[in-house]
């Protein structure tokens, strides 16, 4: 089966954008076969565009709309591509599209909106640019500005402890506990947790689990043939091989084997199967 993808293209955003947005993602179709894709949590929310006509779908039947948000992911979900088509997709930071439009996370958790439900007649005009454009150039122009035009009238800038909270847990790889997140800031426990559920969509811990799961998905995906799954295993701080095959599991449906050896990676939290049939007996709805 040819590979969903003839080219993956991961673009950042100017500095003045980057408190909302991780970066932009172009992702082109390799062939109109029907593909078998999922997609689970990296901690991160997004907005996507599906260009040229493309239907994508979850449960195989609830086809999704051309442009929409998706926030904080609880379980991994099934996605179809029924034809050719080119995917656009911002990745916003954890706390990137609260920040951005001051709607609370928690409100957009396991949620599919449809893009002009939250922005209006004005990402009309932003789909249309991109369907336009020649270049990945011109696309990344047109994200920068409708973006901009938001973050300059923002009501809710970059301030507060936890942009600094959500770097120092990526920095210790996860590897870091809710006691010591509340000693880093100098909040309460009870305080912290609100602010991740209204800004980022999950608590603390959960937040802090997934950092670590894909801290060892990177050491997976560059280990040397003589490095084993134990030892990357322990580097990642996951007690035996066992735990982490369990965690492995909840977060992507598949074993790190089934991982390296049955996908075809998108992105960091986004593959293609390449054997229809293989790890897709789980579906869930994002509602």
């Amino acid at each position: 089966m040819q590979s969903i993808t003839d080219q993956i293209m991961q673009l950042f955003p100017p500095e003045i954008l980057s408190p909302y947005i991780k970066h932009y993602l172009f992702l082109e179709s390799g062939g109109d076969q029907h593909k078998k894709m999922r997609l689970f949590s990296d901690g991160n929310t997004g907005m996507v565009f599906l260009l040229n006509e493309g239907h994508l779908s979850i449960n195989e039947s609830q086809q999704l709309p051309a442009s929409f948000l998706y926030g904080q992911i609880s379980h991994f979900q099934d996605l179809a591509l029924l034809t050719q088509t080119s995917f656009v997709i911002i990745v916003f930071q954890p706390d990137g599209l609260y920040k951005l439009l001051g709607i609370p996370a928690h409100a957009l958790k396991d949620q599919i909106i449809v893009t002009q439900d939250v922005f209006g007649h004005s990402v009309i005009r932003l789909y249309d640019s991109l369907m336009h454009a020649k270049s990945s150039t011109e696309k990344v122009h047109a994200l920068n500005a409708f973006f901009y035009a938001y973050a300059v009238r923002t009501k809710y800038p970059n301030q507060g402890p936890l942009p600094a909270i959500l770097q120092h847990i990526t920095a210790q790889k996860g590897l870091i506990t809710v006691g010591q997140i509340v000693q880093y800031s100098g909040y309460t426990e009870r305080h912290m947790e609100r602010i991740f559920a209204e800004q980022v969509g999950m608590s603390p811990k959960k937040f802090g689990n997934i950092v670590q799961f894909h801290s060892f998905l990177k050491l997976l995906r560059n280990k040397s043939a003589e490095t084993s799954l134990t030892t990357i295993s322990h580097e990642s701080g996951y007690f035996d091989q066992s735990h982490l095959i369990r965690a492995f599991k909840k977060y992507t449906g598949i074993t790190p084997s089934e991982y390296l050896n049955s996908t075809n990676r998108l992105a960091i939290n986004f593959m293609e199967f390449k054997n229809a049939s293989t790890g897709m007996s789980g579906l869930y709805n994002f509602s």
